[in-house]
């Protein structure tokens, strides 16, 4: 395929920024509301609560396994109007529910929808690779980090308006507004002479040539290790503010701080890209995430575990600002040997990393001991074992993507 040498203009920047987004939103918007959720529709205990969160990613990761082959096989846009279709069918069904395995239920609903989202990285695939790639990703990534930084603040204020349903009444029309812009202003990038064969046999063909390729296969694994961390602050970031740090409404200026870090580093990331190269960019963002998660191990010792909500921020911004490189970069490096077939590749990398990931947040969320030592012990220990994924998947230390 011959891939575009032209700069992406702003609204193809937003439009894939907004679409990514659904992830982002359907995962954060509800986050003040996840224990006001929990006790009214009888969750077993508080800790369930962040299966709210859990069990929307199992559905994501579920989700892409279909959503890609079927983007190499019908193209991009049906596969996106099909998914998000699902999504804004989940969240109604979370709008009427008063049952909390429903509730659950139509998480997963909403996830499997959300798995369209892959479609994205695979749009943007057909036009850009390698270093062009990483970049195009990581403006994408600094816009797309707007909606988390504000997803809370307007979940807090729909509460405010009308309860927790209101939040998934919101996410329902948000989804069906980015259907009909995609549909109307994005073309289809894979025409039909570039597409694959639907058949069983060939999925499984082409995701068996995606795990023979160590790259990828290391880049995902890598990415799931140290998701599983940051998912694990997601499924927990409303407990820990609130019943930790107990700040009350200004949990949502806390996690928005948190996420702009990330937002930041994405845009410096797509700046330093080409100059220094995604393997040296996100090898240096991993041993500094564990580093100093492993240190402030140490430090929390002499508070117990819960120390000055200014110290905890200083970690999650210094850790966050790193998850903007190591993100945008892992994505980006898994996918640079799948051109041929990024519909397949963007399955695998985002269903296989997200699988990976959940055991380790669920643990996060399970033990969550009134601490943030559970987040903080398992950013150190990710962390470490993504650099040793990393560095197994290069070979050694010496690389210049």
């Amino acid at each position: 395929m011959l891939l575009s040498s032209k700069k992406p203009s702003v609204e193809y920047i937003i439009l894939i920024a907004l679409l990514s987004s659904i992830v982002a939103l359907g995962s954060d918007i509800m986050l003040p509301g996840l224990s006001m959720i929990g006790s009214e529709l009888g969750a077993p205990d508080s800790n369930s609560a962040h299966y709210i969160i859990v069990l929307f990613f199992l559905g994501f990761a579920i989700g892409q396994l279909a959503a890609g082959p079927l983007s190499d096989s019908f193209g991009r846009k049906p596969v996106v109007y099909g998914g998000f279709l699902l999504f804004v069918l989940g969240c109604l069904l979370s709008v009427v529910t008063d049952n909390w395995s429903v509730m659950l239920l139509s998480r997963v609903l909403q996830g499997l929808g959300a798995a369209a989202r892959i479609v994205t990285v695979a749009v943007v695939r057909d036009e850009y690779e390698g270093r062009p790639m990483a970049r195009v990703m990581s403006v994408v990534f600094s816009v797309f980090i707007l909606v988390p930084m504000i997803a809370p603040a307007i979940g807090q204020g729909l509460i405010y308006l009308g309860g927790w349903r209101l939040t998934f009444a919101f996410l329902a029309i948000f989804a069906a507004v980015m259907a009909l812009w995609f549909g109307m202003r994005q073309p289809e990038t894979l025409t039909s002479g570039k597409r694959r064969s639907i058949r069983i046999s060939a999925v499984i063909a082409g995701y068996r040539e995606v795990i023979s390729n160590r790259s990828t296969f290391g880049y995902t694994l890598a990415a799931g290790l140290i998701f599983g961390a940051f998912a694990g602050y997601l499924g927990t970031a409303q407990l820990i503010f609130h019943e930790v740090f107990e700040v009350g409404d200004l949990f949502v200026a806390y996690f928005a701080v948190a996420a702009a870090s990330i937002g930041v580093s994405s845009l410096i990331n797509a700046w330093l890209v080409i100059r220094y190269g995604m393997f040296f960019l996100t090898l240096t963002a991993l041993v500094v995430t564990t580093v100093i998660s492993a240190l402030f191990c140490l430090v929390l010792f002499g508070f117990g575990g819960v120390p000055p909500i200014a110290l905890f921020m200083g970690w999650l911004l210094i850790v966050f600002f790193c998850m903007g490189i190591i993100f945008a970069n892992l994505n980006a490096l898994a996918m640079e040997p799948m051109g041929h077939m990024a519909g397949v590749a963007a399955a695998f990398v985002g269903a296989a990393s997200t699988f990976i990931s959940l055991p380790f947040a669920s643990l996060v969320g399970n033990i969550f001991n009134g601490t943030v030592y559970p987040l903080v012990f398992a950013f150190a220990a990710l962390g470490l074992a993504t650099v040793g994924t990393v560095i197994w998947t290069e070979g050694g230390i010496h690389r210049k993507r």
